[in-house]
């Protein structure tokens, strides 16, 4: 979502970009002739088959990149693909800057690893200081990781679509598929179905819900390898799948509690896109929730780590329904100020500030 908004933006002010990205399954070879695009091959991540990293291919770069010369190279991953790219760009003498997206050093206590984080945080740190600078979307991101050795840090925060995602798309009808009527309180969450993303407290927050208002529901929009388990054990919540555009929009917008326990972000697009849409965010005090949400503001939020406080928060949520229309108005009108060509205009600038170093 991120990069195809920064790509969009570049393009729109004049520059030609080029995407290098792996061949998903299912794409033909044909698909690397689509305009824009230069896809190499791409292999699944490990225990997370949906998801596919890009074959290292410098040869392939060096070689694409000798006939058609970009003036940088920002790289967007920090697997196989992003370090090809880096070495392709070093030897021809292009610029190259990166982004810090994914907290993966982190992901790895998720999955049995954690002999690995601190192997992995050494290969992230070596990996972005190789750049001319590092792109993180929070200053609370910027001084984390400069406490550990990252170096040439810029915050370039997200911006959110307050067009697309707007309280107005709020449908009863999709209500209704929930079995939800007007009063009915709906939690929702939003995001990968997944081990990282701490989906068991957000159901522990639900149930919680439930025992106090029986008719309360709960909406799952995103799929991932804990689909199947949360499926077999609450066959009652509503599993949305993946949704997108409108659909989407319209999801976030007919419920009324977005229930975000993550605590492996590096920003959390779904806040901001909860809070275009007036719902009522329960979140952990860090990322996206700490550069945007004011407590019993324009939304809740609880200290990270803190699972106790965090399942008060959400009860707080639930009984605090008659400030749910101050919170909502609130919520909305902080993601006014978040405007995409902002980002893109300072995206550009950065990018700028390292051709000519």
């Amino acid at each position: 979502m991120t990069l195809s908004r920064l790509v969009s933006g570049m393009r729109a002010a004049g520059h030609e970009v080029e995407v290098v990205r792996p061949r998903q399954a299912g794409e033909s070879g044909t698909a690397a002739k689509v305009p824009g695009e230069f896809l190499v091959p791409g292999f699944p991540l490990p225990f997370y088959a949906s998801l596919r990293f890009g074959w290292p291919a410098s040869g392939r770069l060096r070689q694409r990149w000798c006939h058609w010369r970009p003036d940088v190279v920002h790289v967007a991953t920090e697997g196989p693909l992003g370090q090809a790219a880096r070495w392709a760009a070093k030897g021809l003498g292009i610029p190259v800057t990166s982004s810090f997206h994914t907290n993966f050093h982190h992901y790895g206590l998720h999955y049995g690893l954690k002999v690995l984080q601190r192997a992995g945080l050494a290969y992230l740190r070596g990996f972005h200081n190789a750049t001319r600078c590092t792109m993180v979307p929070t200053s609370e991101m910027r001084a984390e990781l400069a406490a550990v050795g990252f170096k040439r840090l810029e915050v370039i925060s997200r911006g959110v679509d307050t067009t697309l995602f707007d309280p107005a798309r709020r449908s009863a009808a999709l209500r209704a598929e929930w079995g939800a009527e007007a009063d009915t309180p709906v939690a929702i969450y939003v995001g990968r179905l997944a081990a990282e993303k701490n989906l068991a407290l957000a159901v522990r927050a639900f149930v919680e819900m439930r025992a106090r208002e029986p008719q309360a529901r709960f909406v799952l929009v995103g799929d991932g390898p804990e689909r199947a388990i949360l499926a077999r054990r609450y066959p009652d919540f509503h599993y949305a799948g993946m949704r997108r555009g409108e659909d989407l929009a319209a999801h976030y917008a007919s419920a009324d509690i977005f229930l975000f326990p993550s605590v492996t972000e590096t920003f959390g697009n779904v806040i901001t896109e909860s809070m275009a849409s007036g719902l009522v965010v329960v979140s952990y005090d860090y990322a996206a929730a700490r550069e945007h949400v004011r407590h019993e503001v324009n939304g809740l939020v609880a200290p990270l780590h803190d699972e106790e406080k965090w399942l008060a928060t959400a009860g707080a949520a639930l009984r605090g329904r008659s400030r749910w229309p101050e919170w909502r108005r609130a919520a909305r009108e902080t993601t006014h100020a978040i405007t995409w060509p902002a980002i893109v205009a300072r995206f550009e600038a950065t990018l700028e500030r390292a051709r000519v170093e």
